[in-house]
């Protein structure tokens, strides 16, 4: 879709991210990667119970999960992302309250 913006073919040979550059789009992956750790951030410091912080706590009672590949949960994706991007957090506990100052 890029490439038609600019009207450029593959014979071309022009990088992805140099269209990327001339057209000024951003890569939706990366927006949607940033945009869920910046609200892990915010649902992690938030102490007063609402339910994003609830759901994040949430076990189910049996406490087991189902036989083949189990579901990718919330928590799992958030710390890929932050091992992706060098972000980890010093404990990779959503129990606990973090503050700004604890990110690397």
């Amino acid at each position: 879709m890029e490439r038609a913006m600019l009207g450029v073919s593959l014979r071309d040979q022009i990088r992805n991210a140099e269209i990327r550059r001339r057209t000024r789009v951003t890569d939706i992956a990366q927006r949607v990667a940033k945009l869920k750790w910046k609200w892990a951030g915010h649902i992690a410091r938030r102490t007063d119970g609402r339910w994003g912080s609830k759901v994040l706590e949430w076990r189910p009672r049996t406490g087991k999960r189902s036989v083949g590949r189990p579901p990718t949960r919330w928590t799992d994706d958030i710390k890929r992302l932050g091992a992706a991007g060098n972000k980890r957090p010093r404990t990779v506990d959503f129990g606990t309250l973090y503050k700004r100052t604890m990110w690397t």
